[in-house]
């Protein structure tokens, strides 16, 4: 490529293009440059563009930055994160292979994104540490408190984003005439073709209240008030609000655990927001994991002084904020949804071409998905392997060694009953490939994919909405949920990001064992019931301990856990989740309430508001909402205000309504949800007119 520039304009050239034409502005470059994939370079030239032009005499009280900082700042800002991402995969991948490793070691592992996501979000990170070296490099210049988005012009932002990378996440689709969704979500809308399309932002139903305006999570300056209190410690609510005794339960008399694990199925094919990729602080070089310090990406659960944990100096719960999505409009920070928005059944099938590729069996033309080469379950198939034998897995019993299954999502083997859902959608799209083949022996292997993975889908849709989502709904389905009309190409059917707190209710639905029953539903032995958290990621417990039938045999006989207002969520996932052995388990309540400050989601009263419904103010006003004057006074005693009081912990807070298994706040923002994902969904219209969905 030649470019010559001067004030005057520029010319560019390109060696599949025999003459040049002049360009008259920076914009002009950056349309070629789209047509030419050379935006990286063009990136450069722009900016030289540009630097004419802000050279100029400014006027009066005018601020211009020059260039030179933009260029420096981001060359720094790419070695920063580029190394601080190499050397937490260097230090994970040692740390997963020796054999002392304890389970955190591999579950950090594990929760490193890869792929497509991975390089998504590297370039929202060069975009992020570039706008703080900005920022750091202007505070000498700008008196007083400002916006470094409000100091960049527009074609400085786009120059940014460009020579981040964040310009190739929007490049123009071109949509093929596919009658087939593709694997990405892309085109699925044709207007705007990225709407609910993987390693996307997740949609803003409120403004994300961060305390700088931009990122930093409520809570995380510990001395400013949010309307006149502090915000208590997530670990404290969890102990005042959410801890029970477990010995006490109460079982749901009209929903069984396959009601829950229907729940969790749904959730990963819609939702998944993958920590960030590193570990330590691109700045100071702060380990996450061996430090409480509070500095990103590190957002420790602190633990209070009264708590049983609070021993030999353990005085937090690592955490790791949320990885970023870049943003070219404005820099407020907006988490990257790693999966489709639309019920698909991306779980089975991925979110990402080169995954959805390494599932299928490409031995034949028949259109399957691969299966695994080592085991079977009494001659039905299980899921593949992952490929990696050193994995969390393997080591949940080192004497066995079982490896990662490998499925559509990286969830997969949390937990058996988990596990079970996926290798029964294997199976069920290998059958349904099968019979399509006996009944058109000319279909090609694609065809006979792509035609089971839209029946897959359908099926997923049809049990969603006209079996499951009534039954979570109660009473407040028709409201929230009215009958489905048509397709709406305005509908942004993306996954917001209060929906993707609220969901977690599902987490006081789970009980404390995993129940398995052998033939005639009779006790399966030796251990007809295992502890929870004795099988995170244990995927012996399916190979080598009967296969998935055991599974979910006891799914199907046993009740899902009921929540209420004095038993939100059993302490296998309060106190044991992912507990190993010398590893103190996590906190699943705490991490809900922490994860949601981290995604700068308003509190309880924005989202009753938003959903038209009373917004209390004090004491008596929470009490009536909540028909419970002890619950409204502890909650009042830890916020200050029910302002304040975190969507999660307010959501599963409220009563059920009847017939359902939601407060009338979460009844709201999930139905809201279900109906953009139906409504903006152009391929819901392959169910037939008889399981039209509601």
């Amino acid at each position: 490529m030649h470019c010559s520039l001067s004030r005057a304009g520029c010319s560019i050239a390109h060696p599949s293009v025999r003459s040049s034409s002049p360009c008259i502005s920076s914009t002009s470059i950056f349309h070629r440059c789209l047509t030419m994939n050379l935006l990286h370079i063009c990136a450069v030239l722009i900016l030289a563009s540009v630097l004419t032009q802000t050279n100029a005499t400014p006027s009066q009280g005018e601020f211009i930055l020059h260039n030179d900082i933009i260029l420096s700042s981001t060359k720094e800002a790419k070695k920063l994160v580029d190394d601080a991402y190499f050397q937490t995969r260097t230090k994970l991948k040692t740390r997963s292979k020796r054999e002392t490793a304890t389970f955190q070691d591999v579950m950090a592992f594990f929760k490193q994104p890869v792929g497509t996501t991975r390089n998504v979000i590297r370039s929202a990170d060069y975009l992020d540490v570039t706008l703080q070296l900005i920022t750091e490099n202007l505070k000498t210049t700008q008196p007083g408190p400002f916006n470094v988005s409000d100091v960049l012009t527009e074609e400085q932002k786009q120059i940014i984003s460009q020579l981040t990378g964040c310009a190739y996440q929007y490049l123009p689709k071109v949509c093929d005439p596919s009658p087939y969704r593709s694997i990405t979500g892309e085109c699925n809308n044709r207007k705007k073709p990225i709407l609910g399309a993987s390693n996307t932002g997740y949609k803003h139903l409120l403004n994300p209240e961060y305390e700088d305006g931009i990122s930093l999570p409520r809570g995380w300056t510990k001395s400013r008030p949010i309307n006149g209190f502090s915000l208590p410690l997530a670990r404290d609510v969890s102990n005042e609000v959410v801890k029970f005794h477990t010995e006490s339960l109460t079982l749901d008399e009209g929903r069984s655990l396959m009601f829950m694990q229907w729940g969790q199925w749904l959730d990963h094919d819609t939702d998944l927001a993958p920590d960030t990729p590193v570990r330590s602080t691109f700045f100071e070089g702060i380990d996450c994991e061996k430090s409480c310090v509070q500095a990103h990406p590190c957002f420790p659960l602190m633990i209070p002084p009264n708590d049983h944990r609070y021993v030999n100096g353990s005085e937090c719960i690592p955490m790791f904020r949320s990885a970023p999505v870049c943003s070219l409009v404005t820099p407020v920070r907006r988490q990257i949804n790693a999966v489709t928005s639309y019920v698909d059944g991306s779980q089975v099938y991925g979110s990402d071409i080169k995954l959805a590729t390494m599932l299928r069996n490409n031995t034949n033309t028949l259109g399957l998905l691969a299966i695994n080469q080592q085991f079977t379950d009494n001659g039905f198939p299980f899921l593949p392997f992952n490929g990696n034998t050193e994995d969390e897995c393997s080591r949940t019993n080192q004497s066995l060694g079982v490896p990662c299954f490998l499925a559509g999502d990286s969830r997969v083997t949390e937990q058996p009953g988990l596990t079970a859902f996926h290798t029964l959608f294997l199976r069920e799209h290998n059958r349904i490939a099968t019979e399509l083949h006996k009944l058109d022996p000319s279909w090609s292997g694609e065809i006979l994919y792509q035609e089971t993975r839209k029946i897959i889908g359908s099926i997923q849709q049809k049990i969603t909405y006209k079996d499951w989502l009534p039954m979570l709904l109660g009473s407040e389905m028709s409201k929230v949920l009215p009958r489905y009309k048509s397709y709406n190409e305005d509908e942004d059917p993306s996954i917001s990001d209060v929906f993707s707190i609220a969901f977690r209710m599902g987490h006081t639905l789970i009980q404390p064992f995993i129940y398995r029953l052998a033939d005639g539903y009779r006790p399966y032995n030796p251990e007809p019931k295992v502890p929870l958290h004795k099988t995170f990621f244990t995927t012996w417990r399916v190979v080598r301990e009967g296969g998935i039938d055991p599974l979910l045999r006891g799914m199907i006989a046993n009740k899902a856990k009921l929540n209420s207002q004095n038993k939100m969520m059993v302490d296998e996932l309060r106190e044991r989740l992912f507990q190993m052995i010398n590893h103190t388990g996590l906190d699943l309540a705490a991490l809900n309430i922490q994860r949601g400050r981290d995604h700068g989601l308003p509190g309880y009263n924005a989202w009753r508001r938003f959903c038209g419904l009373s917004a209390p103010r004090n004491v008596a006003e929470l009490s009536t909402v909540l028909q419970n004057r002890m619950l409204a006074e502890t909650l009042t005693k830890l916020y200050g205000t029910p302002e304040n009081i975190d969507i999660w912990v307010g959501g599963v807070s409220e009563l059920l309504v009847p017939r359902g298994k939601t407060g009338k706040l979460l009844s709201c923002l999930i139905g809201e949800q279900f109906r953009r994902t139906r409504d903006g969904d152009r391929y819901v219209s392959i169910l037939s007119k008889k399981t039209t969905i509601q």
